[in-house]
């Protein structure tokens, strides 16, 4: 019985121990299929992300050729000559012969003051001197009379002497009194106010009528209109330039028109100082004025061309962009990439520009540059199809 009891209690221990282990070993797999359903929870990671595409951009070649050295200068225009039309003789003005505003020839008759006091006293100058004429006529006879009579011892000496001074102060009242006719011409020819030169007038001052003084009211303005002055104020930094361009030879300078169109003239004249306020020279040049374009006083762009410049590297203006550094452009880089490339630039010659710091290799581009930087891959378009 002992036994019986003592076998039941070890079999039932042995199933205990059993049930045991199958629970450990059950909790393990749970454990395993839980992690295992966590790990399936978790999300994949993503692929990487595509690179954008590269963005089309026009080109333009690097252009290289000659480009014309020219200063640009705000100018007036000046007259040549401008005088006050004055009369030398007092008088009544009697006529005026050229409308107000008259282009008129030179030497042409503009104004005819009353001459009748002045051909009086031409007369008079006339008669005296005929007189004169008359005396020393006889006093030339008497005189010639004297040197035989001297030699018959007719006639004493001191005689003869005094007739002699006669003769000599007759020729001198003669030549007094020619001198008074040509004065006498004179002054009637002062009342005939002419052009001095070819111009045009301005508006009349003393109409017909009015009494002037000599030298006193001006009858009129006569201003010559071709050619014409153009001047200007280059600086001191450019006087270098324009000296050696000066030194070659002629110095042709376009004169642009206020309402469109140009003449062209050449430098005549560059001052002797610089002027301390301003850091600038007065210059001009003389402009043929056909047809009368240009009016003293009016304001106009005076380029200078000073000589021609081979060789420059030139980039389409468009393509030109400012920075805290300065001037730049973006050009087609390594593997099409953008690169970016400081400029000084120089002149312009329609489109394009002068830049330094570009190669003549390079490819500008020239759009879309405000959706690019540098580093970016790009597309570059052919200058042609870019064109189109």
């Amino acid at each position: 019985m002992k036994i019986l009891k003592l076998a039941l209690i070890l079999g039932v221990a042995a199933v205990a121990g059993l049930g045991a282990d199958m629970a450990w070993q059950h909790r393990d797999a749970l454990r395993d299929a839980a992690a295992v359903a966590i790990a399936s929870a978790e999300p994949a990671p993503e692929p990487a992300a595509a690179p954008p595409p590269a963005m089309p951009v026009p080109t333009a070649p690097v252009v290289k050729k000659t480009v014309p050295v020219v200063f640009d200068y705000a100018a007036r225009t000046e007259a040549i000559r401008a005088v006050d039309l004055q009369a030398k003789v007092g008088g009544y003005v009697a006529e005026q012969l050229f409308p107000d505003g008259a282009d008129v020839e030179a030497g042409a008759l503009l104004y005819r003051l009353d001459a009748r006091d002045y051909e009086a006293a031409l007369m008079q100058a006339r008669a005296v001197s005929d007189r004169e004429a008359a005396a020393l006529d006889y006093a030339r006879a008497t005189s010639d009379r004297s040197a035989s009579l001297v030699r018959s011892g007719s006639l004493a000496k001191d005689t003869a002497d005094l007739r002699v001074s006669t003769r000599r102060q007759a020729e001198a009242a003669l030549a007094v009194s020619r001198a008074a006719i040509r004065s006498a011409e004179l002054n009637l020819g002062y009342t005939e106010i002419r052009a001095p030169f070819a111009g045009r007038l301005s508006r009349d001052r003393a109409p017909v009528g009015t009494l002037i003084g000599a030298g006193g009211a001006t009858l009129n303005r006569l201003v010559q209109l071709d050619p014409i002055y153009v001047t200007f104020n280059p600086s001191e930094t450019e006087l270098a330039e324009i000296a050696k361009a000066r030194s070659q030879g002629r110095v042709s300078v376009a004169v642009s028109l206020p309402g469109g169109g140009e003449m062209e003239g050449e430098l005549s004249f560059v001052d002797n100082a610089v002027d301390p306020r301003t850091g600038t020279v007065s210059a001009r040049a003389t402009i043929r004025n056909e047809g009368f374009r240009l009016l003293p006083g009016q304001y106009v762009r005076a380029r200078l061309k000073l000589r021609e410049e081979p060789g420059v590297l030139m980039v389409p203006s468009a393509a030109v962009g400012s920075g805290q550094l300065g001037k730049y452009v973006y050009v087609i880089g390594q593997g099409d990439t953008v690169e970016q490339k400081t400029v000084r630039l120089g002149r312009s010659v329609g489109d394009l520009v002068a830049a330094e710091g570009v190669s003549e290799s390079d490819r500008i581009i020239t759009g879309n540059l405000q959706k690019i930087g540098v580093g970016m891959p790009v597309e570059p378009l052919p200058p042609t199809l870019a064109s189109n």
